[in-house]
């Protein structure tokens, strides 16, 4: 680790108080001449004694709806019903990156005003247009002091409590597992069996998947990625040595994420929000919501199992039509992610066209860690000192939180979700010290109760004063619902080693989202799919598993050693695959009843003899080409230890 680096990372540590950086600052002077401009050219029809239509529509510049002032009469109550609707139009520039919507509510208000009005404006409305206009900038100026002034009184009270929490979650962290030791319980296996069904769809099908939009949380992209890292972890911690049908998974993730449905949103994002009609590469400028979060997942599957087949060239094209296609590889994501960070003032950069939210760009440096380690390049450490710096001063808010959503080209900041409890793991990728900062804030601040249920088992609740409405929402189906939050804290005490909370978090699950067990897989009713993921994550995680499942490879072993090459899904559930290098350690338990199941053996020393410990019956020689089939009972859970004969 380089010098500047160790400093800054040692700073993310601190608790930082945030104001208005140089690069906001400089967006916001701008907006200020813009505005002025804007005026004077409002003004410039009434100066010049132009046309009562070229008035009217004047005014209209200076607020949306200031023009129907001019006209006068019932057609003043345009003008909430416009600044109502340019309300809106907003919302659809951040929901899609529509951009030309409050442009067209504005612009095509004063036009309207134009038409509307008759041969003179309404005298009061030279007035009346800039009152209104600035009444809205006086009132968007003290809701800010006064966020400002609760800020600063939060953070006072933040200092009182930080270092202390700080040091608490540093004291309970339980030990990261030793690698190779790990089973998967049979709640993990019927949780993570809720993965698999989906991940072994054939390529471009999505049952079971919630489909609402593909702009929002509830977008395909963000089931598979996640449904990604969940298989990831799987590997990387219990079975890093099976091939098999959970390469299959991951690879039809990895290749579903490549069908135009899933990233095919680029393509009206690029026209209505950079006004870009011709090329629509979802891989070249912004949309840090599929270059980080795709290039994360696509690294996890080539460090987790080691095959680098998506670091070859055009290995991930993204195809439009028959004629059209933007080929893309692991290098090119990475790439495109780094040269974003470099070439944005702001350094992080955007989501949809103009809108920057960091905890985007949080999985976006944990795509550079992830591909720094799967093929030894050092796009996070030369970034990482730089990024740091921009979030503290240019997306740090006076409470010392993480802004939710700054525009790139305004500067302007829009109150949107970005809880320290629920995103901590998210920064463990890069920065375990910014990461532990958020978690001892967050952790702290939901003020968990932690109480017998009625069989006196510890279950979790949070105040209700803790949580915010968009707490309460389902963000991948935009309902009312629990299980995402209580995921998420569970997910966030797990990386932190925090096992009480997580299992107390996992029972208040069980008991308020509707679980359920059909056909061997637990899910959760009352919920999404992308909750019902991140609950799957939950279960499967512990100390430190979601930074190692990017970060450090499986042991040697499991790059050389024997290997599972195959077993029938879901008659075979694979609990534990692992080497030390020239060994093989299976553990399976049935899907399906008992039955007799034929396992493929691969990596095998040429005609070896080989003997399964315990079971004479099962020794076996492996063929020329190192593979080898064995047939077994499974009528239950099975180790099997199969190694060299002596």
């Amino acid at each position: 680790m380089s010098a500047i680096e160790s400093e800054v990372l040692g700073r993310a540590q601190e608790f930082q108080h945030g104001n208005k950086g140089p690069v906001t600052a400089s967006r916001h002077r701008r907006n200020a001449l813009v505005y002025a401009g804007l005026a004077l050219l409002a003004f410039l029809p009434l100066l010049t004694g132009a046309a009562a239509s070229w008035q009217a529509a004047g005014l209209g510049l200076l607020l949306p709806g200031g023009g129907f002032l001019a006209v006068g009469g019932g057609w003043v109550l345009l003008l909430p019903v416009t600044l109502a609707l340019f309300w809106l139009a907003c919302v659809a520039w951040f929901w899609a990156g529509m951009v030309v919507a409050p442009l067209f509510v504005w612009l095509g208000s004063a036009a309207l005003a134009g038409l509307l009005v008759g041969d003179a404006i309404w005298p009061p409305a030279v007035l009346l247009a800039p009152a209104a206009a600035g009444g809205i900038f006086w009132w968007f100026r003290r809701a800010r002091e006064r966020r400002e002034a609760a800020d600063a009184a939060r953070f006072a009270l933040r200092q009182q409590f930080f270092e202390g929490s700080r040091l608490e979650v540093n004291e309970r962290a339980a030990q990261e597992p030793v690698a190779g030791t790990r089973e998967l319980t049979s709640e993990q296996l019927a949780a993570a069996r809720y993965v698999l069904d989906r991940a072994l769809q054939p390529v471009g099908e999505y049952a079971g998947y919630t489909i609402i939009d593909q702009f929002q949380p509830a977008a395909l992209r963000y089931q598979i990625n996640h449904l990604g890292f969940a298989l990831g972890m799987l590997r990387s911690h219990y079975a890093p040595n099976f091939a098999g049908y959970l390469d299959e998974a991951q690879r039809n993730l990895v290749e579903t994420y490549l069908v135009k449905r899933v990233w095919d949103y680029w393509v009206l994002e690029s026209m209505w929000g950079h006004f870009n009609f011709t090329s629509f590469d979802p891989a070249r400028k912004d949309n840090i919501m599929l270059t980080g979060w795709y290039g994360l997942h696509v690294n996890q599957y080539m460090l987790s199992s080691g095959d680098r087949r998506y670091g070859e060239p055009g290995s991930l094209t993204f195809r439009l039509n028959a004629r059209t296609a933007y080929p893309h590889d692991a290098h090119t994501l990475a790439q495109s992610v780094y040269e974003n960070y470099r070439q944005s003032d702001f350094c992080l950069f955007p989501c949809e066209p103009n809108w920057v939210y960091p905890i985007c760009n949080m999985y976006g440096l944990g795509s550079l860690a992830a591909h720094d380690a799967v093929f030894g390049t050092d796009y996070a450490r030369s970034v990482l000192p730089q990024w740091l710096h921009m979030l503290e001063t240019e997306f740090t808010d006076r409470k010392g939180s993480l802004i939710g959503l700054r525009s790139y080209w305004t500067g302007l900041e829009i109150p949107f979700y970005s809880g320290e409890a629920g995103f901590a793991f998210f920064a463990n990728v890069f920065s375990p010290a910014l990461a532990r900062r958020l978690w001892a804030i967050g952790r702290k601040e939901l003020g968990f109760c932690i109480a017998p249920d009625a069989d006196g088992k510890p279950r979790l609740s949070i105040p209700p004063a803790a949580l915010s409405f968009i707490d309460t929402i389902d963000p991948g189906n935009y309902r009312r619902g629990a299980l995402f939050a209580y995921a998420a804290v569970a997910i966030c005490a797990r990386e932190f080693g925090d096992d009480d909370l997580a299992e107390a978090a996992q029972r208040s699950m069980d008991q308020d989202c509707g679980r359920e067990e059909r056909d061997g897989v637990t899910s959760y009713r009352e919920a999404s799919t992308l909750a019902n993921v991140w609950a799957v994550e939950s279960k499967l995680m512990r100390t430190g598993d979601f930074r190692n499942s990017f970060v450090k490879a499986p042991p040697d072993g499991a790059r050389t050693g024997p290997q599972l090459a195959g077993a029938r899904y879901p008659d075979v559930l694979v609990a534990k695959a692992t080497s030390s290098g020239r060994d093989l350690e299976l553990v399976l338990e049935p899907g399906h009843g008992a039955s007799r199941q034929k396992l493929e053996l691969a990596r095998l020393a040429p005609g070896l003899d080989y003997a399964v410990e315990g079971r004479p019956d099962l020794a076996f020689r492996a063929d020329d080409a190192g593979k080898a089939t064995l047939e077994v009972e499974l009528a239950g859970r099975i180790a099997l230890k199969i190694a060299p004969a002596a």
